[in-house]
């Protein structure tokens, strides 16, 4: 006779809720990183501080961004709008500036025949929108304090929009997309600055570059922990904000000041732990928080015609739009032409002037010079701000169109000879 054995308690599948949580927090993370999730959630900020500016709490929104949260034993007045410009903003040029430093040691930057057209045309990308601006303004007779407003290129949004809309074209664009941005952003911190630095204290300037000689010496040294760098990073960031130039140029110099290359022991350098690690929170919270109180401006009726009639805000349009598309494919064409640089393989010139159209989003950084070139006018400021945004918009959209047409050609081309090298 077989014995009769007892059933067991049902098997039951343990739940940890802390493994749960930390893949749920890795997943975000990794959500963030993608270059879409940057410009959606951009974009995403920016129409809401549109909604709330014209909205029944408008101006609850406009008290809130004006609200001070200062700091008087470090020297820090700031509002909350400030605070998003100066402070979380520093973040998302940390992120540039390790992107620059990498693009200059390991990418294409290093190497001087690659980084040519690239770099040539960050630069008529940059000069030709300044210059129509300037002719626009002068023969409006408006104030040419804007002509560095149509300058920049937002990267997360141009990468953004090329990632959705270029799918199908070669990765060569991208490449020189993003190196042409990382330019155009070495260049507009400059700009900032040198044509935007209020009084000057010689003494904060020092003390924030003995500040960065430190976090060098530290960083070659290999010392390591969190809690010593960032207390480091925010001292040097305040003396920056103390010394009159803008605190954000602090963000470039210490995303510079770390190793790209990876040591002997090392599965990855020290700055793409640290840009892995920044990264989402740069997508996710700097530049977002930074686009609702930056992008917020009351828009009515007459806005769009008083913009007609106002030279600043229809040179900062044209800039983005006609400027940095004629500069960007104009300076590239040239400097193919008349010196040995040349085209990567993949890419044709039609390819390159939907990537210069896409270089007429501004965003960002064309926001924060705005709001620095006419603090002192907030009635142009505000028209300036939505010229910006229409400007970036329509590049947007125009470039879309752009890639997309191209794609079809590139997949049309590799359908009908997957091996060919000619190019579309």
């Amino acid at each position: 006779m077989t014995p009769r054995h007892s059933a067991g308690p049902p098997f039951r599948l343990t739940r940890d809720p802390r493994a749960e949580e930390e893949r749920s927090r890795r997943s975000v993370a990794e959500f963030l990183r993608l270059e879409t999730t940057g410009g959606m959630l951009l974009l995403a900020a920016a129409a809401l501080a549109l909604v709330l500016a014209n909205s029944p709490i408008g101006d609850t929104y406009f008290d809130l961004r004006d609200h001070h949260l200062d700091i008087p034993a470090l020297g820090l007045e700031l509002s909350v709008g400030h605070w998003a410009s100066d402070g979380l903003l520093a973040v998302f040029f940390f992120i540039a500036g390790i992107e620059l430093k990498r693009e200059l040691v390991v990418g294409e930057l290093r190497r001087p025949a690659a980084a040519v057209l690239p770099v040539v045309a960050a630069l008529g990308g940059m000069i030709t929108p300044a210059l129509v601006y300037v002719a626009v303004a002068t023969a409006g007779g408006g104030d040419l304090t804007g002509w560095a407003v149509p300058m920049a290129t937002d990267i997360a949004f141009a990468l953004g929009v090329l990632a959705v809309a270029g799918r199908h074209l070669p990765s060569a664009l991208r490449t020189f997309l993003l190196t042409l941005a990382i330019v155009d952003d070495l260049i507009a911190i400059v700009v900032i600055a040198i044509f935007f630095t209020t009084d000057l204290d010689l003494w904060a300037l020092l003390g924030a570059v003995a500040g960065f000689v430190v976090f060098a010496i530290l960083h070659r040294r290999n010392v390591g922990g969190w809690y010593v760098y960032v207390p480091l990073a925010v001292a040097i960031w305040v003396l920056m904000y103390n010394s009159g130039v803008h605190a954000t140029v602090a963000g470039v110099v210490l995303g510079m000041l770390l190793r790209s290359t990876a040591g002997p022991l090392e599965k990855e350098s020290p700055a793409e732990r640290v840009e892995h690690v920044v990264h989402p929170f740069s997508a996710g919270i700097a530049v977002p928080v930074f686009a609702l109180f930056a992008a917020g401006v009351r828009v009515s009726a007459g806005t769009f015609g008083d913009m007609v009639r106002e030279p600043e805000a229809l040179g900062v349009t044209l800039g983005l739009i006609a400027g940095k598309m004629i500069g960007v494919l104009g300076a590239t064409y040239l400097a193919a032409r008349f010196t040995g640089a040349r085209l990567h393989p993949s890419l044709t010139w039609p390819d390159v002037a939907a990537g210069a159209m896409l270089a007429g989003i501004g965003f960002t950084v064309s926001l924060l010079i705005a709001e620095l070139a006419f603090a002192e006018a907030p009635h142009l400021e505000e028209h300036v701000k939505v010229a910006v945004l229409v400007g970036s918009v329509l590049s947007a959209l125009l470039a879309s169109l752009l890639l997309v047409v191209r794609g079809r050609t590139h997949r049309r081309t590799a359908a009908q000879d997957p091996g060919s090298s000619v190019r579309a």
